[in-house]
């Protein structure tokens, strides 16, 4: 039986990340332009956050909430759910599952160096069909 290949393959590398103090607006702007649906959300460099595409039309819908005005900071889940790059695909993905996260940040020496989403987990799941079921 072949080893479990770990998150590293399959994340997503050199993640698009946003400030905490940037605006929802901008965090918007910069889901569209580059396709994507979850931030990790920084402070000098850290992670502090994660907010998603989910996040922010939830509070956007809000009354009184300008998304010029209002930062990703106030509209952000704390606390993201975390990996290293050397943790096994099986064990993520059964976490993700069991807790419905849509996302896990993939941290080195606390440094973001990915993140592996659920399409990330799709991509994995037809390659991992493809090469090892495949007769």
């Amino acid at each position: 039986m072949k080893a479990i290949p770990n998150i590293s393959k399959y994340m997503t590398t050199s993640p698009i990340t946003v400030g905490k103090e940037q605006t929802l607006a901008y965090a918007h702007k910069v889901l569209r332009e580059h396709r994507i649906r979850h931030l990790p959300v920084l402070e000098g460099g850290r992670l502090v956050g994660i907010i998603s595409e989910r996040d922010l039309h939830l509070v956007e819908t809000l009354k009184d909430v300008d998304p010029e005005k209002v930062t990703v900071e106030d509209a952000m889940t704390q606390d993201p759910y975390t990996v290293s790059p050397e943790a096994p695909l099986d064990e993520v993905v059964a976490e993700m599952a069991e807790k419905k996260y849509g996302s896990a940040v993939v941290l080195d020496n606390n440094k973001v160096v990915g993140v592996f989403t659920t399409i990330d987990a799709m991509s994995a799941f037809a390659e991992l069909l493809h090469t090892r079921l495949k007769g």
